[in-house]
C-alpha cells in the first residue's frame, strides 16, 4: 500500500470519528427538552426559584446531596454525602433508587444515553 493510500485512508477514518463524535455530543438544548419533558413537573430550574416536590436545581452541579434549604430530604439523600457532577449524575439519572436507596424521588430514571448527557449538559448551564 503507498503512503498516499494510508494517508487518504486515515482521513477517511478521522472524518467518520469526528462525525460520530459530533453526533453523540453533549447538547444543552436538546436537554432543555429532556428537562421540560422529564423533570419540569416536579423541579424548578430558576435561580432562587421555589421547591416543588423536588428541589430547585439551580446551580446543582458541585452541589451536595441534600443541601438544598428548605426542602424536606429523606435520611437517605442528607446522608448519601454525593457531589453532584456529571460523573455522578449519569448513574442517578439511570435509576435514582439504586444509587441512592431510600429517596423519595419517584421518577424511575432515563434509559437513553443522549438523554441522560444532553440533560447533565444543560443542568451544567444553570449557574
Amino acid at each position: 500500500m503507498s503512503f498516499r493510500a494510508v494517508s487518504v485512508a486515515g482521513i477517511v477514518v478521522s472524518s467518520i470519528v469526528l462525525v460520530a463524535s459530533a453526533a453523540l455530543a453533549q447538547d444543552a438544548a436538546e436537554g432543555e427538552k429532556v428537562f421540560r419533558r422529564q423533570c419540569f413537573i416536579c423541579h424548578t430550574v430558576d435561580k432562587g426559584g421555589p421547591t416543588k416536590q423536588g428541589p430547585n436545581l439551580f446551580g446543582l452541579i458541585g452541589r451536595k446531596t441534600g443541601s438544598v434549604e428548605g426542602f424536606r430530604y429523606t435520611n437517605a439523600n442528607k446522608s448519601a454525602d454525593i457531589t453532584w457532577t456529571p460523573e455522578t449524575l449519569d448513574p442517578y439519572l439511570t435509576n435514582p433508587r439504586k444509587v441512592i436507596p431510600g429517596t423519595n424521588m419517584a421518577f424511575a430514571g432515563l434509559s437513553k444515553e443522549d438523554d441522560r448527557k444532553n440533560l447533565i449538559a444543560y443542568l451544567q448551564t444553570l449557574k
